[in-house]
């Protein structure tokens, strides 16, 4: 028996009388609810942390696809590609190898223009200068999707491959703005002619709605401007992916993030298709206002 160790000492197990600690149910409540508080105080920080992130590179993608064209630009003595061709449903028309991009964006599962990315967009001639990124034609905030129903791509959930869009009085419908605003307007044809309101105040590409986006150009209406203020509508919509706001570029090559002032500008997404009504009158739209400011003037008389 001389193995046999005192009874109580530690090998034998816990002394007689020692007790065990724990949390009690009030203890791990109070835990749990620190636990919630601090989520409630850090969650808001982190959607702001990602929002500005999203902005950044959205500034970037717009500076990169800028700088694509300023490059295209450069090789082509300082003629501007088309924002849409002369006929956008015909790809026989000649005037779609001049356009910055091609195709019709809706939310047709049928419709390869929605996502792949070799469609339209490899096809552009802003491509070569694009350093193969694709990414650098969508907002990040962009969270339009597509099911493809056919090709190597069917039933997976894709993101839509674009959300920018060119000014549409930069090149025009193949040099023309089809009536838009009447016929007195500037359509400018080659950077030397962007002389009023001048590169650094000429929106060139920009951010447009899931719901709004189609062909390759955002039209501001300049009916209103710049005395009538009552008289300004809508063609298209921006987007406002940014609390608010959204992303745009310009001539000379800088962007911006556009806060919206008018709830007018951000109508109800329709959610997986377009917006019915091209011509939606918005009087008074700040916002409008501003979008004319930086985009054409009336021709010389």
């Amino acid at each position: 028996m001389g193995n046999l160790r005192a009874q109580g000492s530690s090998d034998w197990g816990p002394a007689v009388g020692k007790r065990t600690t724990a949390f009690t149910l009030i203890e791990l409540l109070v835990v749990i609810a620190i636990i919630a508080i601090l989520a409630g105080l850090l969650l808001p920080a982190l959607g702001k942390a990602k929002t500005k992130g999203q902005g950044i590179q959205c500034l970037s993608n717009h500076r990169q696809l800028t700088l694509a064209w300023k490059m295209y630009n450069d090789d082509n003595s300082g003629r501007l590609l088309y924002a849409s061709p002369y006929n956008y449903t015909d790809p026989r028309d000649p005037t779609w190898q001049s356009t910055w991009v091609t195709g019709l964006l809706d939310f047709d599962p049928a419709n390869p223009s929605n996502w792949d990315v070799e469609q339209d967009i490899q096809r552009s001639p802003l491509w070569p200068y694009c350093g193969n990124s694709a990414g650098i034609w969508r907002c990040p905030a962009d969270k339009s999707i597509i099911r493809p129903s056919s090709g190597k791509f069917r039933g997976l959930v894709l993101p839509r491959v674009r959300s920018m869009s060119m000014n549409l009085w930069v090149g025009g419908f193949a040099g023309t703005n089809f009536g838009l605003s009447g016929t007195g307007w500037r359509v400018y044809r080659r950077e030397s002619d962007m002389v009023d309101p001048g590169p650094t105040r000429t929106f060139l590409f920009l951010d447009m709605r899931e719901d709004s986006i189609d062909i390759g150009n955002f039209a501001t209406d300049m009916r209103g401007w710049p005395d009538r203020p009552e008289d300004t509508g809508f063609c298209d919509f921006p987007a406002s992916y940014h609390n608010r706001a959204g992303g745009l570029s310009f001539a000379d090559g800088h962007s911006e993030i556009k806060r919206w002032l008018d709830d007018r500008t951000m109508p109800p997404l329709v959610l997986g298709g377009l917006v019915p009504d091209n011509d939606l009158p918005s009087p008074n739209n700040k916002d409008i206002v501003w979008l004319q400011e930086r985009c054409t003037r009336l021709r010389e008389p």
